[in-house]
């Protein structure tokens, strides 16, 4: 019975991380797709974002299974909440690439971004997509140092959220509107996936120490 009680949280490990790796493919395509003004991609991201959806409840059914007939204690009982809390943030991770993607779809066959922005918006996707992969490595070796990194690995992603907010103030901005709009949008969108990613790793280090180290995204 242990043996199985034991696979269990191990699978459901395994689904958080594998979600994790969806987000991570999914901010991938969404970057793409805003650089690129590529509709297809972008539609393949919203399209897919549904299976994202579906692996969270069944997550959570299984973490509140293993709730009610289990009744786990101490690191079990932290694996299993953290799941739950964890599944929500990875979603929530999701649905963040899913609004890039949409901003691309709205604006086809225009691009997105002025040229001069792009750049900083292809290092904000790549950042993005690694920190979100380091969750994944995080989840499934529960490495309290690799989880420390993604902490220092955000405020990378915090400085280029900041440095659009002086972009967008310049006097020399000339591109209207709407598309300061779309930049102060789309780099909330980054910056909020990456605090995400970040929760997901200090999730992981409450599993293993039994203190949550500070804040969480909300």
């Amino acid at each position: 019975m242990r043996d199985a009680y034991t696979d269990q949280l191990d699978e459901l490990a395994g689904a958080l991380a594998g979600m994790c790796e969806d987000v991570a493919t999914a901010m991938e395509k969404a970057t793409r797709a805003l650089l690129e003004a590529d509709l297809k991609l972008a539609e393949q991201v919203i399209d897919e974002d549904l299976k994202i959806d579906e692996i969270r409840h069944a997550a959570e059914e299984k973490a509140f299974a293993l709730l009610v007939l289990q009744a786990p204690v101490a690191t079990d009982l932290r694996i299993v909440v953290s799941a739950i809390h964890g599944a929500g943030d990875i979603e929530r991770m999701g649905d963040l690439a899913l609004h890039v993607a949409q901003a691309a779809r709205r604006r086809h066959p225009q691009p997105v971004l002025p040229a001069e922005i792009a750049p900083y918006f292809a290092e904000m996707g790549r950042i993005g997509v690694e920190l979100a992969r380091k969750a994944v490595s995080v989840i499934e070796t529960r490495d309290l140092a690799a989880a420390a990194e993604l902490e220092s690995d955000d405020d990378a992603m915090d400085d280029l959220h900041k440095h659009m907010f002086t972009v967008l103030m310049d006097r020399n901005w000339d591109h209207g509107v709407e598309a300061a709009v779309d930049v102060t949008l789309l780099a909330r969108f980054y910056e909020r996936y990456a605090d995400h990613a970040v929760a997901v790793a200090r999730r992981i280090v409450y599993v293993i120490t039994g203190q949550m180290p500070g804040p969480l995204a909300v």
